[in-house]
């Protein structure tokens, strides 16, 4: 009787101790059911910031989701479900990190400062390097496209395009004249921005407004606020803003389809120039969410951050990121967007 008693103790004890780690795996998001050390994690939750249409986002996407569940699963991580979602706005995906509805994120570094309480650098994008980066705008305009190099980037440049309207040349020909543009030369034209969380979209474009002029975007007469980079190449095109601001390789993605798709009369290096052009500025990230439990799990997020390296060294992980711009990834740090914060205090003084 005392030997069934001890054994019955000892398995108590034994269960009690399984149920206790079984508890703990389910706190991070991950639960070691898989067998021969697997880990099952049951979602994980990916954000895109609005860098296209969405849709076009949503298609050029589709294949990552297996090959992330597969390079996770040779890392010991087996993933059941893959939820990716494009943001209404890049304040909105800034949002859902902050509220850990979205376990990580693409997003810029205007945009993670505003919410680096609460989410944290995991991976900084490579981008090539484009062969014009001269902060003289005229040197853009020698009658050719931007071309990508070989060399890999960790910075990039805000480039002020004008495009084919009355205003929009006038600029253009003023700039490749040599003469220096005025600000009511600038006031008096209809701009495209995105919201104030995007660095190439908003804060740059303030910052050189202030460097050159003195003055914010909060300042311009006529500004129309887009919700992608794509939506303001629509609007250049379609004559329907004279200025738009976006990365400096925006020419790159749009030249192909300035006629065909978005409605321009002559080729896209005929039509539009660049009048202005800002400091370099760190490139975008993947974020992921401090208040995620899934992301909690330090050895998940090296072999998550493994996994998006190795998938964006392959051809078949090039083409699908290609869509955010993006060539590859490099561990980053948060240290690394101390200059994106001095860059959003000074515009909270500039736009007050």
């Amino acid at each position: 009787m005392k030997k069934t008693i001890a054994l019955l103790l000892t398995l108590a004890l034994c269960l009690g101790l399984l149920a206790g780690c079984g508890s703990t795996a389910k706190d991070t998001g991950t639960d070691d059911t898989a067998g021969d050390g697997v880990q099952t994690v049951e979602s994980l939750k990916i954000a895109f910031s609005p860098y296209a249409d969405a849709d076009e986002i949503i298609t050029s996407t589709q294949p990552l989701e297996d090959l992330l569940k597969a390079k996770l699963l040779e890392k010991g991580y087996d993933v059941q479900e893959i939820d990716m979602t494009v943001g209404t706005s890049y304040t909105a995906v800034g949002e859902a990190l902050s509220a850990g509805s979205a376990d990580i994120g693409f997003i810029s570094g205007g945009n993670y400062v505003l919410f680096s309480d609460d989410c944290d650098v995991l991976l900084t994008a490579l981008r090539y390097a484009i062969n014009k980066d001269s902060e003289n705008p005229a040197d853009w305009n020698d009658g050719t496209i931007e071309e990508n190099t070989d060399d890999m980037s960790t910075y990039y440049r805000c480039i002020i395009l004008a495009g084919p309207t009355d205003k929009g040349r006038e600029l253009q020909e003023k700039v490749n004249n040599g003469e220096e543009l005025t600000w009511d030369d600038l006031n008096s034209a209809t701009w495209s921005v995105l919201s104030p969380t995007s660095a190439s979209g908003y804060i740059y474009p303030c910052l050189w407004l202030q460097e050159n002029y003195g003055k914010g975007i909060s300042d311009l007469d006529h500004v129309v606020q887009s919700d992608s980079h794509s939506t303001s190449v629509a609007r250049l095109a379609a004559g329907q803003v004279d200025v738009m601001v976006s990365y400096g390789h925006i020419r790159i993605k749009n030249a192909p389809i300035w006629e065909s798709d978005l409605g321009g009369t002559a080729p896209m290096v005929e039509q539009t120039g660049i009048i202005g052009v800002t400091d370099g500025i760190y490139n975008d990230m993947i974020a992921y969410s401090k208040t995620s439990d899934l992301m909690a799990d330090e050895g998940f997020r090296q072999a998550l951050g493994e996994a998006f390296i190795e998938i964006a060294e392959t051809d078949e992980g090039r083409d699908i990121i290609s869509v955010f711009s993006q060539v590859g990834y490099t561990w980053g740090q948060d240290s690394d967007y101390d200059g994106e914060r001095a860059a959003q205090e000074l515009l909270k003084t500039l736009e007050q």
